[in-house]
């Protein structure tokens, strides 16, 4: 492991930790060259299934592209940066529960839809309204329409 500071191979673990999650191991190290201390993350490599986009064109999935777009729903929304992790952390479990080496952008959208409409309704709506595209006023209405009719879920 580099040190980020003097960029010196020769590091000391000083403690290593399971993340709360225990998703991964959180190393606290200390370069041995300048005595500077920093934190690393280890955890195992997944190998996650190619998102096909609209355009058919494939893409490797994207963990911050995920989380990007979770928070600018949950932009100036009672959701905190835990619970969008948590958001996130459910999508991956659904796609890794699936299974499968390819996953449509449509059935990605769909999962957030999912775990974030119990979480916060105006979140929902500002994903939805971008992930299906509503395209005037009245596809935007009957969205309302239909979650509030549905009332809430049960998680």
């Amino acid at each position: 492991m580099h040190c980020p500071y003097c960029t010196s191979d020769d590091s000391k673990v000083l403690d290593s930790r399971l993340t709360e999650e225990g998703s991964c191991i959180r190393r606290r190290r200390e370069c041995v060259l300048c005595s500077r201390r920093f934190t690393t993350y280890e955890r195992v490599e997944e190998m996650w299934p190619v998102v096909v986009k609209k355009d058919q064109r494939r893409e490797r999935f994207e963990r911050r592209k995920l989380l990007s777009g979770i928070d600018k729903a949950c932009e100036k929304r009672p959701v905190s940066p835990e619970q969008k992790e948590a958001l996130v952390m459910a999508v991956e479990q659904d796609i890794r529960s699936r299974g499968e080496s390819e996953i449509s952008t449509r059935d990605l959208g769909e999962m957030v839809l999912h775990h974030l409409r119990d979480r916060d309704a105006v979140a929902y709506i500002r994903f939805a309204s971008v992930y299906r595209e509503f395209e005037d006023l009245d596809s935007f209405l009957r969205e309302l329409k239909r979650i509030e009719a549905e009332g809430p879920r049960a998680t």
